[in-house]
């Protein structure tokens, strides 16, 4: 029998039992003492709530005749979910009240050592974002905004949405088919197929006011809707061969849309090709700022006129 099936059997032999010994395990499971012991610690660093008596005929019962938890998890998996909470518990997530009861009923199912390690890690592990002075490991503080919790439940029962939005002094109404969702530089962004324009657009969850469903009469299918964004894929108009010390700063950060194709089995060497769109200001001033984090291990291939006056707009700029 392999040690993980025979620990949950274990787990299940103890939990029907109101007092058990070791020498019972060692006889029920036909294994030596050292291994019934080293079995009986690792049932107690997943959560389980033995206690130990003392004496003679001593053994272990099950803490307040504690029922076997659904779910059982290792000491590295404890941890790897509390690092998970403390890198992201300042990027603006959403179901961060419910992370935080999560948080609250892992917390209740580790022993007292499980809980002093992360303790520790949260005293010792930084990110960023995250305030160092405070050593409260359930503290997730940062509510995203209030529209995006609503926005995900009603995309898991329908795709087909119209959204309002916030424009200067006016709220517009726009029929959509959301394509995807992501969180690029601090904030949620919608890409979406509008239905009646039949384009791409990017929404700012930001400044949604309201979303519901789309009548299903004038709705188009996604057949065509792919179609329609796959004629609509702009020309690539920039594309660089990227240096490993590129590479390194691709991979710190880079716009959602741009990815890069490795050319060789090392990846230290990578080719990337995209579409700028010159008559956005934001776009070309982002993708110059970009261009300039990458730093100098790139080859140019092809790059817009444009994104090049950018540079020298930028030179003067210094120079004056």
């Amino acid at each position: 029998m392999k040690k993980v099936e025979r620990i949950n059997i274990i787990m299940r032999y103890i939990n029907n039992r109101a007092h058990f010994t070791i020498t019972e395990i060692m006889q029920e499971f036909n294994i030596s003492r050292s291994t019934a012991i080293r079995d009986i610690r690792e049932i107690e660093a997943m959560g389980m709530p033995l206690v130990a008596e003392v004496g003679r005929d001593g053994g272990y019962f099950v803490m307040n005749n504690s029922v076997l938890p659904t779910v059982r998890f290792t000491d590295n998996e404890i941890k790897a979910l509390f690092i998970a909470f403390m890198a992201t518990r300042n990027l603006q997530l959403p179901y961060l009240k419910s992370r935080h009861s999560l948080a609250e009923k892992l917390l209740g199912l580790i022993s007292q050592n499980q809980q002093d390690d992360l303790v520790l890690l949260n005293q010792i592990l930084l990110f960023e974002g995250t305030n160092p002075h405070n050593p409260d490991l359930l503290d997730l503080s940062d509510l995203p905004h209030p529209m995006l919790e609503q926005f995900i439940q009603l995309l898991l029962v329908d795709r087909y949405l119209v959204v309002s939005v916030e424009e200067g002094r006016e709220v517009k109404s726009y029929p959509i088919y959301l394509v995807h969702l992501y969180r690029e530089k601090s904030s949620w962004q919608m890409e979406a197929f509008d239905l009646v324009e039949e384009k791409r657009r990017i929404i700012p969850v930001d400044y949604l006011t309201g979303v519901q469903p789309y009548p299903e009469k004038k709705r188009i299918s996604r057949k065509k809707i792919a179609e329609q964004l796959s004629k609509q894929e702009e020309a690539l108009n920039l594309v660089l061969e990227l240096g490993p010390k590129a590479i390194a700063q691709f991979k710190k950060y880079h716009p959602l849309k741009i990815t890069i194709s490795y050319t060789n089995p090392y990846q230290t060497t990578a080719i990337l090709k995209t579409f700028v769109d010159v008559h956005r200001s934001d776009e070309l001033a982002e993708i110059t700022n970009w261009l300039l984090f990458l730093g100098e291990d790139i080859k140019i291939r092809e790059i817009p006129t444009e994104v090049i006056e950018g540079f020298q707009a930028r030179m003067d700029r210094l120079m004056n």
